[in-house]
């Protein structure tokens, strides 16, 4: 089976962009080509496979995301701008545009040749100070989701976290992601506060099951999280994570993601082993 692709990054969170428009592949054939061509080293490797599809409703398109692991994602942020950028290059859309997706309707914009701003979706669950039992002791964390169905972070203060070797929080990431308190799990967010007003991020992503370079979600969650604290004297605030910066402008309950996007390979999967 050949498989057009293209391959693209923002923040250093990677994906295999693909139009489904023209593969017209089922949820479950998308769900083994995720699990399959994700896998780094045996195959192209990325965080998330996305699949392009024709719009429900009165977007420009519909988008689907699918983890590393093969489950079903509501949106991804960082996604969407690579996305809206492919879209915009192969003439699915123009410089604006509204994709279309589990969690809701993503507006999406242009700003440059590689500058892309979304729309995430709007919080709909904010819990604050929450305090969960780990490892025999309270952590006091917060609990957002955005859109509905909503996408579920933790958005967890660690200090030092600049300084800190992604090795010594795996366990207190999967933890937290997997904590009984939540349904459906939740991607988990450590912060850290800088003296220039800049964050520092690092995310354990659900459905990758490991630290990854950028999500967007979970840097929105965060932004919209320490603004409600007051703890954001600039906005946009800048949010430094492990694949660069990201900048969240938090307007109310509307939160803007910006970003840079990398367009990386655009080709043909031909993986032998590869059986949809």
């Amino acid at each position: 089976m050949r498989i057009p692709f293209n391959k693209m990054q923002g923040a250093g969170n990677d994906f295999i962009v693909v139009n489904n428009i023209e593969l017209n592949l089922t949820g479950e054939q998308l769900s083994r080509l995720a699990k399959q061509t994700c896998e780094r080293r045996v195959s192209v490797g990325a965080d998330t496979l996305i699949a392009i599809e024709t719009a429900k409703s009165a977007g420009d398109f519909y988008a689907r995301y699918y983890n590393s692991d093969g489950s079903e994602a509501e949106m991804c942020g960082n996604g969407a701008r690579c996305v809206a950028r492919f879209a915009y290059e192969t003439g699915l859309a123009s410089e604006e545009m509204v994709i279309e997706s589990i969690a809701g309707d993503v507006p999406a914009q242009r700003l440059s040749e590689r500058i892309y701003r979304v729309q995430l979706n709007s919080p709909t669950v904010f819990k604050q100070d929450l305090v969960l039992q780990i490892e025999g002791r309270d952590l006091t964390v917060d609990y957002v989701e955005l859109g509905n169905p909503g996408i579920p972070h933790l958005v967890v203060h660690y200090p030092d976290l600049a300084m800190t070797q992604l090795e010594t929080i795996l366990d207190l990431g999967r933890e937290l992601r997997n904590h009984p308190s939540f349904e459906k799990g939740a991607n988990v967010n450590f912060y850290d506060l800088l003296r220039d007003g800049h964050i520092v991020e690092r995310t354990y992503e659900r459905g990758v099951e490991d630290f990854t370079l950028a999500c967007g979600t979970g840097t929105g969650s965060t932004a919209y999280v320490l603004n409600k604290k007051g703890l954001t004297p600039d906005n946009p605030v800048k949010v430094e994570v492990l694949g660069g910066q990201l900048q969240v402008n938090v307007e109310g309950e509307n939160l803007f993601l910006i970003g840079d996007t990398n367009r990386v390979v655009e080709g043909t999967i031909i993986d032998e082993n590869l059986r949809v």
